[in-house]
Parts: C-alpha cells; sequence; structure tokens
C-alpha cells in the first residue's frame, strides 16, 4: 500500500473524521490495485466482497472524501467514466502523477512515470511566472499485443 492505514486514520483524525471499516476498505482495494483505474462501481464490487452491506452511495462518499483528501486521483480516459487511482504519497510529496498511455484498438491503459515535463514547466514559471501545480498527459496509439495482432 502506498500510503499506510495508520496514517490515513491519523489523517481522517486531524480532519476531525471518523475512521470508519468502510474508509478503511476503499483506501485498500485502491491501494492493492494501484495500477487499475477504477470506477466507483469497480471499487465498489470489490469491497462488497469484504464488506456485504455497504451500499453504493458510501463507496462514492468516501471516495470523494479521498479526493478532498488528495489520497487518491481522479482520471478521464475520454471514455464518458470517471476513474480513480490511488495517488503517490500526499500533495506535499507529490507534484505529478504519472501518465497514461491508451491503445485504441483494445482500450487497454497503462501507466507511464517517465516525467520529462519538468523542464517545460520550469521555463513556463521561468518566462511567465506561471506556476504549474500538475498537469496530465495521455498518449494514444497501439499497444504492443494489438500492434503484435496487426503484423500477423
Amino acid at each position: 500500500m502506498s500510503i499506510s492505514q495508520e496514517k490515513f486514520k491519523q489523517m481522517l483524525k486531524e480532519k476531525g473524521l471518523k475512521v470508519t471499516n468502510q474508509r478503511l476498505l476503499v483506501l485498500e482495494v485502491l491501494a492493492c490495485h494501484k495500477d487499475r483505474h477504477m470506477t466507483v462501481e469497480d471499487i465498489y464490487d470489490l469491497v462488497k466482497e469484504d464488506d456485504p452491506d455497504i451500499g453504493l452511495a458510501t463507496i462514492y462518499r468516501t471516495v470523494q472524501l479521498l479526493l478532498e483528501m488528495q489520497l487518491v486521483d481522479r482520471i478521464s480516459l475520454d471514455d464518458g467514466c470517471v476513474r480513480y487511482e490511488i495517488g503517490e504519497g500526499t500533495s506535499a510529496e507529490r507534484k505529478h502523477h504519472h501518465h497514461h498511455l491508451i491503445c485504441r484498438t483494445c482500450g487497454n491503459v497503462q501507466p507511464f512515470r517517465d516525467d520529462w515535463l519538468d523542464r517545460l514547466e520550469s521555463h513556463i514559471e521561468e518566462e511567465t511566472g506561471f506556476y504549474v501545480l500538475d498537469h496530465e498527459l495521455k498518449f494514444y496509439g497501439k499497444c504492443r499485443e494489438c500492434l503484435k495482432k496487426t503484423e500477423k
């Protein structure tokens, strides 16, 4: 898990929020599937395995809370669905998260962790005085497997 349950409990308490089993389960599901880009319904299906009585509305509220606490990132992959993934540390520890490679043929989404835009951001700040807080980058193309199928 990229953020410990103890750290999450501490953050909830600092914000005057209750530490609940449901909140911990949602965080754990996101942390255990950190390379997946899950919809709220995907999260719900996985949390329901451990807590069959949990409601979808609880998952929506919890994901919104995690988003506000900057523990998860919201991603739009241009497919009409909002997806979430666990952040890579707290907002103070990270400036950017990873980018995405999206296959136009099969829809596979791969994370891409190198961030070569840091120099561009420094240049933007030097030239304009505009400080970039974050950016999002998506590459569209064909994944290795789809390219192999095309070659055959």
